[in-house]
């Protein structure tokens, strides 16, 4: 909590977020309808004020028609403009209080411009998808737009009964009245407001694997015709999780869902408890695995621990591609030190002019920042030795499980693993922007690896 109180607004996003409050929950009720592509929504926002009181505060929304809004039952004064939801109670809410915030709103969802195109609700050629990694969430409900706001919740949709709704978290109840169908989920774990998933489709579900007592249940939803290439190219997905729950510690969140669309997605995209891949993702000779195993990393790396602001996308980022790797090595692919070893010849390559630590709006999502992300991580499991490496990951994902953090917080906790000080891998890898050497040091590779009981 104490990175959000201290955080401002997001510098690469400054109209994103508002930090003088923080959510504590949402509850959205929403109806779609898929052929007029017609959003209609409630959303009850539970708040706590920072350490001013709040003459006024915003909500991110697209243009939407806004049909109510009231805080702590009373009606406030208001503008939207902009994507900008201000808005102003009918008296100041003190300090450290604890109000409520109710929005109605309707209209065609269409995803928010940015640089990499449009962000948020897709609509399909026969359903819809949200994606919303970094600023597409208010293109379908009211939100605080930053990633270091992680609240709970629960999401109704209401829509017709022929198309299934998947979202992440639990789900709670399916109830079919006459032609439509109303899907509750639950997500109780914090979570940031992009990282909220959603589709809605025409699925198969499937189980993949059996998860056995106390396992980490894990479903596919999937156009049915898709259904034997899924079922080859995602057969490996539980060793991955049982894989990741030994390096990086407990899978944090109740449950784990993949969903497929019937169209073509240009990148995987992950959401808290649930990863969205297209159809060509799917090929049935596993060409698409290392993207099964980067997707689900994200839900430790990203998803669980995630960042204070986009600034330190690397972190998440960074890991996950590192899993692939750890993935690779350890399913009989190729290693890891061989897997840096490409990625530092690629990225000799290219310009060195990306600072990790700091990459701007412009390059956050550079195909240079991922791989020179994994490098950096395999640099501190050269320098560290794999006892003390994998050791330093667990505790990292187990102090900051639903936090937000930092590089800076990163760099100091790897130095309580170190021997020596790794200020000058850091300088030179994260903070600089000329290629450091290849690591040299080839990590030893334990005959079994240590179990969460050795971490301890």
């Amino acid at each position: 909590m104490a990175v959000q109180q201290a955080a401002g607004s997001d510098p690469y996003f400054p109209e994103h977020g508002d930090a003088r409050y923080r959510v504590h929950r949402y509850e959205l009720a929403l109806d779609y309808r898929p052929g007029p592509n017609r959003l209609a929504g409630t959303a009850r926002i539970n708040a706590i004020a920072g350490r001013s009181p709040l003459t006024e505060f915003t909500l991110n929304l697209s243009d939407f028609k806004i049909g109510r809004v009231r805080v702590d039952g009373r009606q406030p004064h208001y503008t939207h403009r902009g994507g900008r939801l201000r808005i102003r109670p009918a008296k100041p809410i003190r300090a450290g209080a604890a109000f409520t915030v109710e929005v109605h709103w309707s209209g065609n969802p269409k995803p928010v411009a940015s640089p990499w195109g449009g962000l948020g609700w897709e609509e399909l050629e026969d359903g819809a998808l949200v994606a919303s990694q970094p600023i597409g969430a208010p293109s379908w409900y009211p939100c605080n737009d930053r990633p270091a706001d992680k609240a709970s919740y629960q999401i109704s949709v209401t829509t017709p009964s022929a198309y299934a709704v998947v979202a992440g978290g639990r789900l709670l109840t399916r109830t079919t009245k006459a032609s439509t169908t109303t899907w509750v989920y639950e997500q109780s774990a914090p979570t940031s407001s992009y990282l909220v998933g959603l589709a809605i489709g025409k699925f198969q579900t499937v189980l993949l694997g059996d998860p056995g007592p106390g396992g980490v249940p894990q479903h596919g939803h999937i156009p049915a015709h898709l259904l034997p290439e899924f079922s080859r190219d995602f057969a490996r997905q539980p060793q991955m999780m049982d894989l990741f729950q030994e390096l990086f510690g407990l899978y944090p969140f109740g449950e784990y869902a993949v969903v497929v669309t019937d169209e073509e997605l240009d990148v995987p995209v992950e959401a808290q408890g649930l990863s969205l891949f297209g159809a060509n993702h799917v090929d049935g000779a596993r060409g698409s695995e290392r993207l099964v195993a980067h997707e689900l990393a994200h839900q430790w790396f990203g998803n669980s621990v995630s960042i204070a602001d986009w600034r330190h996308i690397w972190l998440n980022e960074g890991f996950a591609k590192y899993a692939e790797w750890l993935w690779s090595e350890r399913s009989g692919g190729r290693t890891a030190q061989q897997l840096a070893a490409s990625a530092h010849r690629l990225l000799s390559s290219q310009p060195q002019d990306l600072r990790l630590a700091d990459p701007g709006r412009k390059s956050m999502f550079d195909d240079r920042l991922y791989e020179r992300g994994g490098l950096t991580v395999h640099a501190v499991r050269c320098a560290l030795g794999d006892d003390a490496f994998f050791r330093m990951l667990r505790a990292w994902v187990g102090l900051h499980r639903s936090g937000a953090v930092t590089t800076a917080m990163f760099t100091a906790h790897v130095n309580r693993f170190a021997d020596e000080p790794l200020d000058d891998l850091f300088a030179a890898w994260v903070y600089g922007t000329a290629l450091p050497a290849l690591p040299a040091q080839i990590p030893a590779r334990p005959a079994h690896p240590p179990t969460n009981a050795e971490s301890a």
